[in-house]
């Protein structure tokens, strides 16, 4: 790829045999100048096993959350592209191909990975309940956020490095509600996402709360569209965020610890 590409991976408890290979098939499908394992509260088995893996690792003793690792990977690349991927891998690294490029080739500034877009390929579904409440999450955010997508939570996208330096300061979500916040502020901020579609296969060892997740995502969502109608400029949002106390954004938050 002509653009230099940095893919970041964040894990919490991984299966470790499975990541590794993972790991493997990002570098011989993609050709990343660098990846980046993000990795939370590791026991001494997991570091042992990805010591002499094609990868930097950064462990932190505790865990931070999905957005918080992600962010604090993107800090540390220097590539043209930021990617990242769930370490689950329940979107192959082919597909991960397809995110990225869109990104590599300037047509887009964002892209998410979807397996709900009509032409994603979804190998194994998850549970019932947990399609309807991602549905219906989707529904809600495509109505709320006003932007047109099918899936805002796959664990799959990537965007330029441009446009991640004009966002960071806009993110505040440190668990899963991450995703949701990137999409609504860089496309408040005119960074239209390009949605691509994605082979994907449920993990049931996944660590994600169906109904802990589904109450994070829906007050992120809430908060997510009061920041974007202030970037936009409505004053009742604006009175609004006068009247409450300043949060300091993920990327302050982050350097602050590291700074202790």
């Amino acid at each position: 790829m002509s653009r230099s590409v940095g893919v970041v991976v964040p894990a919490y408890e991984p299966v470790v045999d499975s990541l590794v290979d993972y790991l493997h098939a990002l570098h011989d499908h993609l050709d990343p100048a660098t990846v980046r394992i993000e990795l939370d509260a590791p026991d001494a088995a997991t570091l042992a096993a990805l010591e002499d893996e094609p990868c930097t690792v950064n462990a932190v003793d505790r865990r931070r959350g999905k957005g918080a690792a992600i962010t604090c990977g993107f800090e540390a690349l220097d590539t043209d592209v930021l990617a990242f991927a769930d370490a689950d891998g329940a979107t192959p690294a082919d597909s991960i191909v397809d995110v990225v490029q869109p990104v590599v080739d300037g047509t887009s500034k964002l892209a998410v990975g979807s397996r709900r877009h009509p032409d994603a390929d979804v190998r194994s579904h998850q549970t019932v309940a947990r399609r309807y409440l991602g549905d219906g999450f989707a529904f809600l955010a495509r109505t709320l956020l006003s932007v047109p997508l099918y899936d805002f939570q796959c664990g799959a996208k990537a965007i330029d490095a441009e446009a991640w330096a004009s966002v960071r300061d806009h993110l505040y979500e440190p668990g899963f509600a991450w995703d949701i916040e990137l999409v609504a502020m860089a496309a408040a901020l005119g960074y239209d996402p390009v949605e691509v579609p994605v082979t994907w296969e449920d993990q049931p060892e996944s660590t994600v709360s169906p109904v802990g997740t589904t109450v994070e995502l829906g007050v992120s969502l809430l908060k997510s569209r009061h920041r974007v109608k202030r970037l936009q400029g409505s004053s009742f949002h604006r009175f609004v965020a006068s009247r409450r106390t300043t949060r300091v954004s993920l990327v302050d938050r982050l350097g602050a610890e590291t700074d202790e």
